[in-house]
């Protein structure tokens, strides 16, 4: 598990002077279950958004923020759109024991830079003003034009001097859809910010890659979408379910919601899934044709290869003589001359052969 961690996160996880830090990561696992459930058994997941997973991937970074909520490091949160950034943000927020229930939330790819800017101050001088700890969510930050960025790291700055100082602790807390390290390398994004924002990495998983939550997610958008329609709650049938596993859900869990939500206000699950079903039927469809297309290929590049051979062959056993090479294949001169050029051999070769 400790590979697959930061390493501000695993100097935390070996100075922290608590049992499950240096027990086994069951152990651990146990611990901050008893944090993370009350999420939702208490608050209710319709509240929070939060669903517990089941997938080992999803179990490990579960112990992760747990423990960097306790701190005040910035936390940057990567992961493809719709695989819930935004609710892990104000899970860490809720973990960190922030008196304001809720998180400010700046959308840094619907608000211009300096309005961006301009809403950053204002966060970090109510904060100067109140005294109290709060949690910042810059969402979207590789939407950030190069400009903005420059600006935004100089705020930063002064944020961190003023923490130093004693005057603040604000949780920082970013999320990222792009590859972070590839806009660096491409020019995109600026390295030292990068750094600035990146105290924790939390690599949020797609759902295809964490199908053993699947039941446990359209649970809770099943539930939450009956209570909001005033509907009851629909029972997906073990063939449903199979449906959900077997999709490859390009837009992850908010096409998850989506489709629960359907279900509700339809009322019958098969119905809802016919659209989903028709999709996987042509996806197997696509793949097997792209299957014989590529058995097609490899068998025409076999037979190419194995008719250069024959070729050759025969050109060595005659000298190089091509009328000869041509009765040995028993084929006429003129397809002889077509198929050499078609197996792309060099003319230098008949010519250093002396060819007649």
């Amino acid at each position: 598990m400790e590979s697959y961690l930061h390493p501000t996160i695993l100097f935390l996880l070996r100075r922290r002077a608590l049992r499950y830090a240096l027990g086994p990561f069951s152990d651990r696992v146990g611990v901050m279950e008893t944090l993370l459930r009350p999420i939702t058994d208490a608050d209710g997941p319709q509240e929070t958004g939060f669903v517990y997973g089941e997938s080992p991937t999803i179990r490990g970074l579960n112990v992760m923020i747990a423990e960097v909520a306790q701190t005040d490091i910035p936390v940057l949160i990567v992961g493809e759109s719709g695989t819930g950034k935004e609710v892990y943000a104000r899970t860490i927020h809720r973990l960190s024991g922030a008196l304001n229930p809720q998180p400010r939330l700046i959308n840094c790819g619907l608000l211009e830079g300096r309005r961006i800017v301009s809403a950053l101050r204002e966060v970090f001088r109510e904060g100067q003003d109140s005294g109290r700890p709060e949690s910042l969510i810059l969402d979207g930050i590789d939407d950030l034009d190069l400009a903005t960025q420059k600006v935004l790291l100089s705020v930063l700055s002064e944020s961190e001097w003023n923490r130093h100082a004693g005057q603040r602790n604000l949780r920082l807390i970013s999320t990222a859809t792009k590859n972070m390290e590839n806009e660096i390398e491409s020019g995109g994004f600026r390295r030292e910010l990068y750094f600035r924002l990146n105290g924790a990495c939390v690599r949020l998983p797609a759902l295809r890659e964490r199908k053993e939550d699947i039941a446990a997610l359209a649970e809770y958008f099943l539930l939450k979408h009956s209570r909001l329609l005033g509907k009851k709650t629909p029972n997906l049938e073990s063939g449903a379910l199979e449906i959900l596993r077997e999709y490859p859900w390009p837009g992850n869990i908010r096409e998850l919601e989506n489709l629960t939500r359907k279900i509700v206000a339809v009322g019958n699950a098969e119905e809802a899934l016919l659209d989903l079903r028709t999709a996987r039927l042509q996806q197997v469809k696509t793949q097997e044709k792209s299957a014989t297309s590529s058995l097609k290929i490899a068998a025409k590049a076999a037979s190419r290869e194995r008719e250069r051979e024959l070729i050759l062959g025969a050109l060595q056993r005659t000298k190089w003589n091509r009328k000869r090479a041509a009765r040995e294949l028993q084929i006429s001169y003129k397809s002889l001359l077509y198929k050499i050029k078609q197996i792309e051999l060099p003319e230098t070769i008949l010519q250093e052969r002396g060819r007649k």
